[in-house]
């Protein structure tokens, strides 16, 4: 599994889309830092970017996440082979 997004420093959003873009339809994990040392982790399929937003679907649910998301460390994807 490699970090595709979420340990770089000084991403910009355009940075952040055209990474995501590589890998639409690809499987992804999610690790998403809920605060106070919690975290949700999840399988999850990058469905659709749009302008602010981009779509996951985990499980027959569909979630979306920011690019500030990734920029400010709230949630880091990886790349399952």
């Amino acid at each position: 599994m490699s970090v595709i997004l979420g340990n770089e420093n000084f991403l910009t959003i355009e940075d952040v889309k055209t990474k995501l873009r590589k890998h639409v339809g690809d499987k992804v994990t999610i690790n998403y830092n809920l605060g106070r040392n919690k975290y949700e982790e999840y399988e999850a399929i990058i469905k659709e970017l749009y302008n602010y937003v981009f779509i996951v679907e985990s499980n027959d649910e569909i979630k979306s996440f920011s690019y500030t998301d990734v920029i400010t460390k709230i949630i880091k994807i990886k790349l399952l082979n």
